[in-house]
């Protein structure tokens, strides 16, 4: 039902103290949008129940959705939020043919619906989960709203970092807003940026980190940030390739829900084949993969995705995705059973792009 893969150093460490969540201080949530139903019923139960024992703090990592996902668990009730995420986001509905302030425009009422009563403000106040959006700043045409210029600046973005992953860096820059310092190795030396979240620009970092060039409205100059244009931050880190550094021991481990066991580093890797992470950055860390047998047990035997709103009626589709969020659940389950296995170490495999 869930594969478990882990680097080297990680494993290690699971076969000396088992699957300890004193051994984890960051989590990874990454993009891909309507994917992350498959992973909710891990969210559910990963700060609420598998760090429960434990009080030391805890870093989350996202772009675009996997921001989404931070912004839950850095509340004070991470479950429900999880929840009205998965319920809000799950009943979008769009006219025949929605415009990018459409689009835009309902990933902020996603948002907002979210937050709950205090959401921006637990979020910013939390003693202990805090939360990382990474966001692109574009350069170019693509800081332009104008499909007219975006689609030739995406194609040349594309065709630049198909030579090199490092030449996207004259395309894109990298920008993570936090609550708490931290600090990104990047293997291909692409830009990073530090800014602050606060009440005033939170909304803003975390509806441009899922603002998908060309589809939605990009975020112009956000509060306390550089002037600019802001865009999804799958761009960059689509399911990453980095290191992450805070003011706690660089040896801790990163818990990474992932939807499948081959990330791709950024956005427009996802049709380049050899474009596999650097196994050093995956040594530390631990990802949670929903198998082929339970993916087969889901409707239409696949996991949702953003295409399912066009091959899909509204009703159709929202019942095959709340479908799905409820039988993730079993995911929940099954890792805090496998959490608990003093022989988990046997059920670990290594990572396949390594």
């Amino acid at each position: 039902m869930l594969d478990i893969y882990a680097g080297a150093t990680a494993l290690e460490k699971i076969q000396s103290q088992g699957l300890s969540p004193s051994l984890f201080d960051t989590i990874l949530g990454a993009s891909g949008g309507p994917k992350w139903f498959v992973l909710a019923g891990l969210d559910r139960a990963i700060i609420p129940e598998f760090f429960a024992s434990t009080s030391h703090q805890i870093n989350v990592i996202g772009s675009s959705a996997g921001a989404f996902r931070a912004a839950c668990m850095a509340q004070a009730k991470p479950r429900d939020a999880i929840d009205r995420l998965a319920h809000f986001y799950s009943h979008t509905v769009y006219g025949t043919k929605p415009t990018p302030k459409d689009i835009t425009q309902s990933v902020i009422d996603i948002m907002d619906s979210m937050m709950g009563d205090n959401g921006i403000d637990e979020i910013l106040h939390n003693p202990r989960v805090k939360p990382h959006f990474i966001v692109a700043r574009a350069k170019g045409l693509n800081k332009y709203e104008s499909k007219w210029a975006q689609i030739p600046g995406l194609a040349l973005s594309a065709a630049m970092n198909y030579c090199s992953r490092s030449l996207l860096k004259y395309t894109f820059d990298r920008v993570v807003f936090s609550t708490s310092s931290i600090k990104i190795d990047c293997p291909y030396n692409l830009p990073t940026e530090y800014q602050t979240l606060n009440k005033d620009n939170l909304i803003q970092a975390l509806t441009a980190s899922g603002s998908i060039p060309a589809i939605m409205e990009g975020v112009e100059n956000i509060i306390g940030a550089p002037k600019g244009m802001y865009r999804d931050g799958g761009v960059v880190d689509y399911h990453f390739d980095i290191k992450c550094k805070h003011h706690q021991h660089d040896d801790n481990l990163i818990l990474y829900p992932h939807f499948y066991a081959q990330p791709s580093p950024g956005w427009f890797d996802k049709s380049i084949k050899s474009r596999v992470p650097h196994v050093r950055n995956y040594d530390n860390v631990v990802m949670l993969v929903p198998s082929a047998r339970f993916v087969d047990s889901l409707p239409y035997q696949k996991i949702p995705d953003r295409t399912d709103f066009e091959t899909m009626d509204a009703s159709t589709r929202i019942t095959y995705w709340t479908q799905v969020l409820k039988q993730t659940n079993q995911l929940g389950d099954a890792f805090l059973e496998m959490a608990s296995d003093p022989n988990i170490s046997q059920r670990i495999k290594p990572f396949v792009f390594s």
